[in-house]
């Protein structure tokens, strides 16, 4: 009878043990996308009018996954795209339009479909106070005046020829710039009287520069899209900073300094 008992009680507690066992939460498995997963360096190509945002949304993403440290080289997409194609080392590719995008996506060196995370539109920039009394697109053609554009081969410039076209305005440049935040430096500078330049980056420099709307503006807009590239050299990093711009802190971010998000 003992014996019996004896015997009863290790079957008991061999039940019991199974279904802890069963209850046990499982092991992490190989792969998962746990924070500590998310480390080493992270190499981000991105446009140059995303220079403020994009610096934000760094830090914080190496402040959640302190393992993770991240470059970014910021300039014109058209030549960011370029550098990419030539088999410049990079992570992941921010572009200011679809056709800077689709260079590096014509040239197999994107994982997926690049996703559109924002997007942006012009607005006349002049120095603050407006000393030359600028009031609309129609001063662009004034010879009287200094000018300055983006590059047309660049987003911010294609999209400035699209918008002098539709008003039937000819512009008279006097420099043409390579990207969007130097055409904005000739203004913070007082080295001309007016640039068209994306919303944001009168935005990002309040203070320093005045802003002026003009009709057609929210007509002409530009999509933002990123993507994580084929031969990124930290995949899993890649993944996790484009999950994070696209996600509720990346857009609040983007959202605050202007861009569309909706």
């Amino acid at each position: 009878m003992v014996g019996f008992q004896f015997r009863s009680a290790v079957v008991a507690c061999a039940a019991l043990l199974l279904l802890a066992s069963c209850s046990s939460p499982p092991a992490s498995a190989p792969g998962s996308s746990g924070a500590d997963e998310v480390s080493g360096p992270v190499v981000v190509f991105a446009a140059a009018s995303l220079t403020e945002a994009f610096t934000a949304l760094g830090d914080e993403f190496e402040a959640r996954h302190p393992g993770a440290s991240i470059t970014f080289n910021f300039g014109s997409s058209a030549a960011l795209a370029q550098q990419i194609a030539a088999g410049a080392p990079a992570d992941v590719f921010a572009a200011a339009n679809r056709a800077a995008m689709g260079v590096v996506s014509e040239a197999g060196m994107v994982r997926g479909e690049p996703a559109v995370f924002a997007r942006n539109s012009l607005r006349i920039a002049v120095p603050a106070g407006n000393p030359a009394g600028i009031t609309g697109l129609a001063d662009f053609a004034r010879r009287d005046l200094t000018v300055a554009l983006c590059a047309p081969e660049v987003p911010c410039g294609a999209l400035s020829t699209q918008v002098f076209e539709t008003a039937g305005i000819s512009p008279a440049p006097d420099t043409l710039e390579q990207d969007v935040k130097a055409a904005l430096v000739k203004v913070e500078q007082d080295e001309v009287d007016c640039a068209l330049v994306y919303r944001t980056d009168i935005t990002a420099a309040a203070g320093q520069v005045d802003g002026i709307d003009f009709p057609g503006a929210t007509e002409a807009v530009t999509d933002y899209p990123i993507a994580a590239l084929t031969g990124a050299p930290n995949p899993t990093a890649a993944e996790a900073f484009g999950d994070f711009v696209r996600g509720s802190d990346g857009r609040a971010e983007l959202a605050a300094l202007g861009f569309d998000v909706g």
